[in-house]
C-alpha cells in the first residue's frame, strides 16, 4: 500500500459519502461530485473516516490506492471549502471582465477573448486585472485556469500575459549591442 493511502479520509459533518462498485460520490453545503475509481481499490468507511485499501491480485493497485485516496480527498475539500485559482493580468490594456457564466477578456489581439465557463465553476473579477476562478472540483477548476492563461502566456522580456497570481516570471535580459 502506498504511504499517501495510509492516511484515512477524515469525514467532516455534513458530508454524505456513497461508495458504489466502481465509482463514490460526495454530496456537502456546497454541491455534489463523482469519480470513478475502478476495481484496483476498495473504499471502507471507519467510523467518521474512510480508509482505501488496495485489492489483492490486481496490477497496480498499489499505486493507484494513493491516487484515489488523494482523489476522494479532494473531493471531500471541493464540497466542503471549494477550491479557487487566482490569475493576474500583466499588460498595457489588459482587462477581464465576468458577465454571468463568460469571461471577456481583452489581452491584446484585435479581437476580444470570451471565455465560456462549465458547469460548476464561477468566475469573479474583484478588479480589471484580477480573475478569481471557484468551483468544486479541483481538476475542473485547474484546467479553466489553465485555458484561460493559455490565451497569452507571460513572455519572458517584459513578463506581459495572463500568469497565476503565485506564478514568478524569471526575465531574460534583452540583447545586448
Amino acid at each position: 500500500m502506498s504511504r499517501v493511502a495510509k492516511n484515512p479520509v477524515a469525514i467532516p459533518q455534513g458530508v454524505e459519502i456513497t461508495i458504489g462498485a466502481d465509482e463514490v460520490s460526495v454530496k456537502g453545503p456546497l454541491g455534489a461530485v463523482k469519480q470513478y475509481i475502478g476495481n484496483a481499490v476498495t473504499l471502507e468507511r471507519d467510523g467518521d473516516a474512510l480508509v482505501c485499501k488496495a485489492r489483492e491480485g490486481v496490477a497496480n493497485s498499489r499505486a493507484m490506492s494513493g491516487t484515489v485516496r488523494a482523489l476522494v480527498n479532494n473531493m471531500v475539500t471541493g464540497v466542503t471549502k471549494g477550491f479557487e485559482r487566482k490569475l493576474t493580468l500583466v499588460g498595457v490594456g489588459y482587462r477581464a471582465q465576468a458577465q454571468g457564466d463568460k469571461l471577456n477578456l481583452t489581452l491584446g489581439f484585435s479581437h476580444p477573448v470570451v471565455h465560456q465557463m462549465p458547469a460548476g465553476v464561477k468566475v469573479e473579477t474583484p478588479t480589471q486585472t484580477e480573475i478569481v476562478i471557484k468551483g468544486i472540483d479541483k481538476q475542473q477548476v485547474g484546467q479553466v485556469a489553465a485555458e484561460v492563461r493559455a490565451y497569452r502566456e507571460p513572455e519572458p522580456y517584459k513578463g506581459k500575459g495572463v500568469r497565476y497570481s503565485d506564478e514568478v516570471v524569471v526575465l531574460k535580459e534583452t540583447k545586448k549591442k
